[in-house]
């Protein structure tokens, strides 16, 4: 059972975990071990509240297959259990990104005084190339 917070849990059966060998460098090991995970996560099938899947669908994740489904590699470790942690985490990190509310920006204005100042660095430095021409 994934803990996602303390009113929302993920039951184990809702997670789909594969081992397939991992890509990359890995020596004599690399051809024989299964340590890499493939995590599946069907989001419309699943036992999250509606907001939580709402949020999950809406983001614009290449791991989300049109279907819904959220497929997650783990290969950073050698060990197929750090690798498995490791998929389960990066899926509650995503869980718990999604559902963040953003806070509104507002729009500012510069304040007079800042835009005087600017304008006065600018009048600065352009004097200060002006001298920097040819002497008549």
């Amino acid at each position: 059972m994934l803990q996602i917070s303390n009113a929302v849990t993920i039951p184990d059966e809702e997670l789909e975990l594969q081992a397939i060998r991992a890509q990359g460098a890995g020596g004599q090991n690399v051809n024989k071990v299964s340590s890499a995970i493939h995590l599946r996560f069907d989001i419309a099938a699943s036992s999250l509240p509606e907001f939580y899947k709402e949020r999950l669908l809406a983001l614009k994740d290449s791991r989300i297959s049109k279907e819904g489904v959220l497929v997650i590699k783990a290969q950073q470790f050698r060990t197929q259990e750090k690798n498995r942690e490791d998929a389960l985490q990066r899926l509650k990190t995503l869980i718990l990104d999604a559902t963040k509310i953003q806070k509104a920006r507002r729009p500012t204005k510069p304040s007079r005084n800042s835009q005087k100042k600017r304008m006065d660095k600018k009048n600065q430095r352009g004097q200060i190339k002006s001298l920097r021409g040819k002497v008549v």
